[in-house]
């Protein structure tokens, strides 16, 4: 039994040591192996096994690295942006939705070792594990490699998601920008209206966003704040749409008065050249009479003297 046993635990030593090596190739660091498997331990997994330690202190570490680098980042390339649409930007990058993603180009999941509830439940792809073990990959690269090390590999792998996030505009964050729309349009103070459904371990919530009484959108995601703000962009979207098509209906209006009036003003002109044409015409042809009158009188001068 215990042959077996040792057996058994140098084949998971093995195994670990063969994804430990597939995973440093992901990240593009070779680095040193005690760090590397407290990284990816998560605290379900150190509490079934006797209190090990957890990767929580180099999340922590990685959640200041990373918080570095994309905000020196964010504040190198925007120079003219203020400090409250850089920290919309920042948001947009260092959060557990953005993180996660991130996390599943890695296939980082693959790699984390759960204690067996999580593993029931589908720890492996929940947002907040996958940014929590990334961020303290992040911190082990900080302390094997040094911060030009870590830095790079944040530019490697949040750099996309930072360029995408600059040409985000509204979606920086819905739920305000629904907010500032509807304050723009007088329509009133966004609600949402928020049901869950499923087993704790995988809810799915769908909201609703209602504004002035009326509903304009809804959306779904595995938290709230997710449901929440596919909502805000729903209605985002709708109520832009219908301010746009206002402004350019306004505008067609305006245009069409203006020719409108261009068109009046200068029939009125027209007309009042015609007039004055019209006043001016019968003095010329009185002149002209006079002028062949006295014409016609000095010719018949010479033959009237001769006459007499």
């Amino acid at each position: 039994m215990s042959e077996l046993s040792n057996a058994k635990k140098q084949a998971d030593n093995v195994n670990a040591a063969s994804s430990h090596t597939l995973l440093e190739g992901r990240l593009g660091y070779h680095l040193e192996s005690a760090l590397l498997v407290r990284a990816l331990t998560h605290r379900s997994y150190a509490y079934e096994n006797g209190g090990l330690p957890t990767n929580e202190r180099l999340e922590f570490l990685g959640d200041s690295v990373l918080g570095l680098v994309v905000t020196d980042t964010l504040y190198r390339t925007h120079p003219d942006l203020p400090e409250g649409q850089l920290a919309k930007l920042r948001a947009a990058v260092v959060n557990s939705r953005a993180l996660a993603e991130v996390s599943r180009g890695l296939e980082l999941g693959l790699f984390i070792r759960l204690g067996r509830g999580e593993e029931g439940t589908g720890g492996r792809d929940k947002a907040s594990i996958l940014a929590d073990t990334l961020e303290a990959v992040i911190g082990a690269v900080y302390l094997d490699q040094g911060l030009e090390a870590a830095s790079e590999l944040v530019h490697r792998l949040f750099d996309p998601l930072i360029e995408k996030s600059s040409n985000l505009g509204a979606g920086l964050d819905w739920k305000t920008s629904l907010q500032e729309l509807t304050a723009a349009e007088g329509l009133g103070v966004p609600e949402y209206l928020v049901t869950e459904t499923g087993p704790d371990h995988e809810k799915t919530f769908t909201a609703a966003a209602r504004v002035g009484g009326v509903s304009y959108g809804t959306g779904t995601g595995r938290s709230k704040k997710e449901a929440e703000q596919q909502a805000a962009e729903s209605a985002w979207r709708e109520i832009r749409a219908a301010a746009d098509e206002r402004v350019a209906a306004e505008k067609v209006a305006a245009e069409n008065a203006a020719v409108e009036a261009v068109t009046t003003a200068k029939a009125a002109a027209d007309a009042a050249t015609a007039a004055e044409a019209a006043e001016t015409a019968p003095s010329d042809v009185s002149e002209a009479s006079d002028e062949e009158a006295a014409d016609a009188s000095s010719a018949s001068e010479p033959a009237d003297r001769a006459s007499a």
